[in-house]
């Protein structure tokens, strides 16, 4: 065996194993205190190696190597993080923008937890009447009001998986414009088949769900994708939604109205992606 390299960072040292198991080269992890060795089996693909591990350099967040840690299922090692590497982990996906909304949401979860969720409702809701219109927040302050721990846990983990993908690969900007516009047509879909008394990031999900999913179909080249399997799921859980099933309630246009956004988005991207890759 041969030590190849070392990482301080175990999620990226698991994302070269997983990925170079799929070029058929196995190779190890060893913990020691303060980083992660890199053993290779087969002395004769150490050339491969070095060469996979230099480009994996330039770009570890490349969706190859997280498509390589999906296919895997977990295989390997089965790591501990360092006191201090799991927040570290989430900061290294996840730029400020997607930071931040995440802090707010959680804020105004605990506030919600603390005043009773009709007082911050009558402050963040969707505008009630011309009266509030003026009130400018309350357009997109609707997508950050949760109301259960389980709303608040599943949206924001798909917000920072899709939405600290986008924000990496694409930059805050478009992260920003992706979620002004969900949340406003979400919101106002919403508001139109419901009322205002609504709340939650899922529509602005489901636009990051359909605009990766149809940006990586289109335009690989963008870094940004959301596998089909999960493309599927989302679709079937609009379904669930559409019926009622399991007693749930769910904002089902805030849910449809922001796949169609992202769908729509992520076509007029790829459509001028393409364009520029001809010239």
């Amino acid at each position: 065996m041969k030590c190849i390299t070392q990482f301080s960072n175990p999620r990226m040292a698991q994302a070269f194993v997983d990925y170079m198991a799929t070029r058929g080269v196995t190779l190890h992890l060893e913990p020691q205190q303060q980083h992660y060795l890199l053993w290779l089996d087969d002395g004769q693909q150490l050339t491969l190696t070095e060469t996979e591990l230099s480009r994996f350099l330039q770009d570890p967040n490349h969706p190859r190597y997280q498509e390589a840690s999906w296919k895997s299922g977990g295989k390997g090692l089965q790591m501990s993080y360092p006191r201090g590497q799991f927040w570290r982990n989430i900061r290294e996906r996840a730029g400020p923008l997607t930071l931040g909304v995440m802090v707010i949401c959680i804020a105004v979860f605990i506030l919600m937890q603390i005043l009773g969720d009709e007082t911050v409702l009558r402050w963040l809701s969707w505008p009630d009447g011309p009266d509030q219109y003026f009130q400018v927040w309350r357009w997109v302050s609707h997508a950050f009001l949760h109301f259960s721990l389980l709303h608040i846990v599943f949206n924001l983990l798909w917000w920072w998986y899709l939405g600290g993908l986008v924000e990496k690969r694409l930059g805050s900007g478009k992260l920003f414009v992706i979620a002004l516009i969900s949340a406003l047509l979400s919101g106002w879909m919403q508001a139109k088949y419901s009322g205002i008394w609504f709340g939650g990031l899922s529509g602005v999900v489901y636009a990051l769900m359909g605009y990766c999913w149809l940006r990586g179909e289109r335009d690989p080249q963008s870094g940004v994708f959301l596998e089909r399997g999960l493309i599927v799921f989302s679709i079937l859980w609009l379904v669930v939604g559409y019926y009622g099933m399991f007693g749930m309630d769910i904002a089902n246009m805030a849910h449809f109205t922001g796949l169609l956004v992202g769908l729509a988005m992520a076509f007029t991207d790829s459509q001028a992606a393409a364009k520029r890759h001809k010239r």
